[in-house]
C-alpha cells in the first residue's frame, strides 16, 4: 500500500474518532493495524499518531476494555 493511501486512511479514521467517539474502541483497533503497516514498510511512526495510540491504549486500559 502506498504511503499516501495509508496516510489518507488514517486521516479518515481520525475523523471518525472525532465524529463518533462511541466507536473509539473499533477505531483504535483499526488505527493500530494501520500503524503496523507503517512499521512493516520500514517507516517510522509519526510522533502524533504514536502519541494518540498510547493515549488510547491508556484510556482503554483504565476503562478495562
Amino acid at each position: 500500500m502506498a504511503l499516501e493511501q495509508l496516510q489518507a486512511q488514517i486521516a479518515v479514521l481520525l475523523q471518525g474518532l472525532e465524529d463518533n467517539p462511541e466507536d473509539a474502541h473499533e477505531l483504535h483497533r483499526l488505527l493500530r493495524q494501520h500503524l503496523e503497516q507503517f512499521k512493516a514498510m520500514g517507516l517510522p511512526l509519526p510522533a502524533d499518531l504514536a502519541q494518540l495510540e498510547a493515549r488510547l491504549e491508556k484510556e482503554f486500559a483504565k476503562k478495562g476494555r
